[in-house]
């Protein structure tokens, strides 16, 4: 009988004491005396010696067992650390599961899901499943002793491990097991110090995503003291036909490998992006391991090879909206390439020359002489470097431009002879397309012919109108074609994602297999250990 948090639970067996009490005083008839009953008013308070020690919760007791069990918990998810947190504090926090009855069905609800664990490919052990299990029955049961297993511990332990599992299970299923902003954007240096010494880490992840706030743990507590826990396991869930096909997959892997590519693409299909990936409407996807770009129509698909950055100059993932396009773009060179690439070669009106390239000031516009800037003012951040637009520019004849953190964008590219390889990560990050005439008639809304006419005079190309046959038989002057149109609005935005998936659609939509080119793969599988161990 559990009798300090609720006396209801041990008063069947007291009430059956009372009763053999009453039963034992002598009936009296006829002329015998009646005598008043000396136990008639006795109180349940006439039996608290009969409470059994090994029975009775101690919050303090339990409390205390709790802060040993967190401070030797060496568990490294946020979950964990949330969980030591809150049972390390002080003394007046309210125990989350056991309460005057014991444990409830909350428990029951949260075990029922982490029983389907082995379906997303986890392991029940990283849930606490089997010692749950235990000190469950063991409280129901009454199975205590005066060792490890006395109330007070068994309580504690499943108070802790519940908690745990619980929010192990609810942070990774609504937000993702792993935090890609914390893995890719730690993962490579940038710049370092004299001593190597990381000053700077290379962003390679900008999506906007569901992140837990501050409140989202005391919200899960909530839930699980409100008996409202059970709904809230079911609104967690991953859904979305991308993660169902994989869940389906997983069962028929028949390689370790295969099972690892599975695991780690259900992993970002669990990150719940602010910008989704859409299923319906117009839309760009550029898969980087497939090295492939997927426009996608209202009843078609069109796809065409890209280059994206090199192992050392990853292309980052992101979510964004193309918003215009630049015909015969000036490329204004970042500081990186400026950094590693031109400012040995300050002073030499050769190099500039050949590359046309122009120095600039940024504080007033005014066009600088090549001799008169040292490298040193090159990397004083000072001074911008542009190459002209037009024939042999780095960007190509066009940029298709959108909003993001890393200055990179889609455009052509001058040397069209990287689209034949198997393998294509050349670029300094941003991301070459091979039809890109194709793709700025794509991301235009109903363009008339004349529109698309100048657009293709401007790169070089064959006009297809009379209107546009006629303007290059009477503009014979190069720079006046380059100069046709150049600032290109795109209305609506068509939403842009560059996505690293080693398991992603092709134009067909069947689901194909992708190399780990970057070995996010790798990182991600590393970062899922305490869960698939």
């Amino acid at each position: 009988m559990l009798y300090t948090e609720d006396r209801k639970s041990g008063q069947k067996g007291i009430y059956s004491l009372i009763l053999l009490l009453l039963m034992a005083v002598p009936l009296t008839t006829g002329c015998i005396a009646w005598e008043p009953n000396k136990n008639r008013e006795l109180t349940m308070e006439a039996f608290s010696e009969l409470k059994a020690p090994a029975f009775v919760f101690d919050a303090n007791e339990i409390k205390k067992h709790l802060k040993t069990l967190a401070d030797a918990d060496g568990g490294r998810t946020e979950a964990d650390q949330r969980t030591r947190s809150h049972y390390r504090g002080n003394h007046d926090y309210p125990l989350v599961w056991v309460t005057r009855t014991g444990v409830g069905e909350q428990a029951d609800s949260l075990l029922a899901w982490l029983h389907l664990v082995g379906d997303i490919g986890f392991s029940e052990k990283a849930f606490c499943v089997a010692d749950i299990e235990q000190d469950l029955r063991r409280m129901r049961a009454y199975d205590f002793d005066g060792g490890k297993n006395t109330i007070n511990r068994v309580a504690a332990r499943l108070e802790y491990h519940l908690t745990k599992a619980c929010l192990r299970y609810c942070y990774g299923q609504r937000y993702g097991f792993v935090n890609p902003h914390r893995v890719f954007n730690f993962m490579e240096a940038e710049r370092e110090d004299s001593l190597h010494r990381v000053t700077k880490y290379r962003g390679l992840f900008d999506v906007d995503m569901d992140l837990p706030s501050q409140d989202y743990y005391a919200e899960v507590f909530r839930k699980i003291q409100t008996d409202s826990l059970a709904p809230y396991l079911r609104e967690v869930q991953p859904g979305g036909s991308y993660y169902d096909q994989l869940k389906r997959m997983l069962p028929n892997a028949t390689t370790e490998d295969e099972r690892q590519r599975i695991l780690c693409n259900m992993e970002g299909a669990r990150w719940r992006r602010h910008q989704p990936i859409a299923e319906q409407g117009k839309r760009i996807v550029v898969n980087i391991p497939a090295f492939h770009l997927y426009a996608y129509g209202p009843d078609s698909v069109m796809e065409m090879r890209v280059v994206c950055g090199a192992v050392k100059t990853k292309t980052p993932q992101l979510s964004s909206n193309i918003e215009y396009m630049e015909v015969n773009p000036q490329w204004v060179i970042p500081m990186s390439i400026i950094r590693n690439d031109v400012a040995h070669h300050a002073g030499d009106a050769g190099y500039f020359a050949r590359h046309r390239y122009n120095i600039y000031n940024r504080s007033n516009g005014q066009q600088m002489g090549i001799s008169q800037v040292s490298s040193q003012m090159l990397l004083s951040g000072n001074y911008r470097v542009a190459q002209e637009g037009g024939p042999g520019n780095s960007l190509g004849r066009i940029v298709f431009r959108f909003k993001n953190n890393f200055s990179v964008f889609l455009h052509d590219t001058s040397t069209p002879s990287a689209f034949q390889s198997v393998t294509r990560a050349f670029s300094h990050g941003c991301v070459r397309v091979a039809r890109p005439f194709d793709l700025a008639h794509f991301v235009l809304d109903a363009p008339d012919d004349w529109l698309l006419d100048r657009i293709r005079i401007a790169m070089g190309k064959t006009p297809q109108t009379e209107q546009g046959r006629q303007y290059v038989s009477t503009h014979e002057d190069e720079k006046q074609r380059l100069k046709l149109i150049g600032y290109v609005p795109v209305k609506p935005h068509v939403p842009l994602y560059i996505i690293y998936r080693t398991l992603w659609y092709d134009e067909d939509g069947v689901l194909q297999t992708w190399p780990d080119v970057y070995g996010y793969d790798k990182v991600l599988w590393q970062n899922l250990q305490t869960y698939v161990r």
